[in-house]
C-alpha cells in the first residue's frame, strides 16, 4: 500500500510540475498488453521557462515518458519501461502510415526511468554510457532506444536537480526538502509542492507504514506542516485555511478517484464535495482499498 501512495505522490508531482509547459496523461494507457504509462508528457509548441525545473526542464524539452520508481528499479521494470516506449513508437508509426505521412524521431517519446539507486551491475547489464554534456547519474541507454535511467542518489546536490531529487529516498529527498524549504516563498512550485508532500504525509500516516525511510520522511515533514498552518493561524485566516483545507482535499481525493474509476458521476462528486476535511480523509483511507465506484457508494451511504 505505502508503494502505491509514493507511486501516486510522484505522479500527481510530476504533474503538477510539467502542466504548465504542455499536455501531461497521468496515467496514460498503450496498446498491446495492458500497461500504464506513468506519466506521458507533450511539450506545448513553445513552452517557456523551462529552465525554472532545472534538469527536469530539460528532459520536458521533447515529448517524454516519465516512470518514477519508488524502489530501486529492476532489470525487469526496466524491461517493461521499455516495452511501453516501443508500443508508444509502434502506435505513432501505425498512424503516420495511416495519414501518409512520416514519423520525425523527434516526435517518438524520450523515456526517462527515474530511481533512487541504480547498482553498478545494473547500469552495466543494459551498457549505459554518462554523456560529457550532461551532468552524472544520468545513464543513456543505446541512442536509438532513446531513453535514460536517472540515479536520483547520483545527482550532485545543486538547485538544478532539485526537483529530481524531491523524488529520491532517505538523506537525499530530506536534502532536497530542506532546500524546498529555503526557497522563496514566491517560487512558482514551492507551494504546490509542499502541499503534495504534506498530503503524501497524511497519507502515510494513515497507512501506518513501518518502512524507516517513510516514517522519517513523516517525521520531516510534521514540523512544516505545523509552522505552515501555524502562520496562517497568526494571520489570522483559520476559516479560510479551514475550507483550502477541505477544497484540497477534496481536489486531491477527486483526481485520485477519476484517475483510479474515470469519470465520477456528477451526483456523487457533489455529495463527496459537501463532506468535511476529516471525512475526505476518511474516505482518502478508505479508498486505497476500493475496487470499484460501487464501493464508493456504500461508502458514502454508510458513512
Amino acid at each position: 500500500m505505502t508503494r502505491f501512495i509514493h507511486d501516486q505522490f510522484a505522479k500527481d508531482y510530476l504533474e503538477e510540475l510539467l502542466k504548465p509547459y504542455g499536455e501531461v496523461q497521468a496515467p496514460s494507457r498503450v496498446a498491446g498488453e495492458v500497461r500504464e504509462i506513468d506519466v506521458l508528457f507533450s511539450p506545448f509548441t513553445e513552452p517557456n521557462n523551462l529552465e525554472t525545473l532545472g534538469l527536469l526542464g530539460r528532459f520536458a524539452e521533447l515529448p517524454a515518458i516519465f516512470e518514477p520508481f519508488r524502489n530501486a528499479v529492476s532489470k525487469e521494470e526496466i524491461c517493461d519501461c521499455l516495452l511501453k516506449l516501443l508500443e508508444v513508437r509502434g502506435a505513432l508509426q501505425r498512424e503516420a502510415k495511416r495519414n501518409k505521412t512520416t514519423v520525425t524521431e523527434s516526435a517518438i517519446p524520450k523515456l526517462w526511468i527515474l530511481t533512487p539507486t541504480a547498482s553498478t551491475p545494473l547500469l552495466a547489464g543494459f551498457s549505459t554510457i554518462q554523456k560529457l554534456d550532461w551532468l552524472p547519474g544520468i545513464h543513456f541507454l543505446g541512442e536509438t532506444l532513446r531513453s535514460a535511467i536517472i540515479a536520483i542518489h547520483q545527482l550532485p546536490c545543486i538547485p538544478e536537480t532539485l526537483w529530481l531529487r524531491i523524488l529520491g529516498r532517505g538523506t537525499v529527498q530530506q536534502q532536497a526538502i530542506d532546500e524546498l524549504e529555503a526557497l522563496p516563498s514566491n517560487h512558482p512550485f514551492q507551494r504546490a509542492t509542499l502541499e503534495l508532500l504534506y498530503n503524501l504525509q497524511q497519507n502515510l500516516v494513515m497507512s501506518q507504514t513501518g518502512e524507516s525511510d517513510d516514517r522519517e520522511l513523516v517525521m520531516r515533514l510534521a514540523p512544516l506542516y505545523q509552522q505552515d498552518r501555524e502562520l496562517a493561524r497568526q494571520e489570522g485566516q483559520v476559516e479560510g485555511i479551514k475550507q483550502g483545507e477541505q477544497r484540497e482535499a477534496f481536489r486531491f481525493l477527486s483526481r485520485q478517484l477519476n484517475r483510479r474509476f474515470g469519470e465520477i458521476n456528477a451526483s456523487l462528486i457533489e455529495r463527496i464535495q459537501g463532506l468535511s476535511t476529516e471525512q475526505l480523509e476518511v474516505l482518502g483511507e478508505a479508498f486505497l482499498d476500493f475496487s470499484s465506484v460501487t464501493d464508493l457508494e456504500a461508502w458514502l451511504n454508510n458513512s
